[in-house]
């Protein structure tokens, strides 16, 4: 049920995800987290500034209500899940923009100033990492 992944940086996809809370796939049978998958690693692969940044995917990552939903995480840091996003690349640069800063961070904690705007309004939880609470 686990597959072991490099623990560094990473955006993990659930890649089930519906395009939106009426729609799973679009007129060809792709879901919107697969839409958003394949855009953050086109991304990834043409831009060396998200060299850094891992980009995995998982089905279900139980969000179902905030449709095309991340889990941003790294060791010794807090971590976010974030979701209403649109499968495309505008959505992708804004999550793999905002991860750049996030893996550069002490703690996670990135400021306000730094944020993309394509995902601000998109947090829906923050997670601390094992052994840790946040303050």
């Amino acid at each position: 049920m686990l597959t072991r992944v490099d623990p560094g940086p990473a955006v993990v996809v659930c890649n089930t995800c519906r395009h939106s809370r009426t729609s799973r796939d679009d007129a060809t049978g792709v879901r919107g987290g697969a839409r958003l998958v394949a855009a953050l690693k086109q991304l990834k692969q043409d831009e060396p500034r998200y060299a850094s940044i891992a980009v995995q995917e998982m089905a279900c990552l139980f969000a179902c209500q905030d449709h095309c939903t991340v889990h941003l995480r790294a060791p010794d840091k807090v971590g976010y899940v974030l979701g209403r996003f649109t499968g495309d690349e505008a959505s992708a640069r804004a999550i793999l923009d905002y991860a750049v800063h996030y893996a550069a961070s002490e703690h996670g904690r990135v400021p306000f100033s730094l944020w993309p705007e394509g995902v601000k309004g998109h947090f829906i939880t923050r997670t601390p990492p094992p052994g840790f609470v946040a303050e």
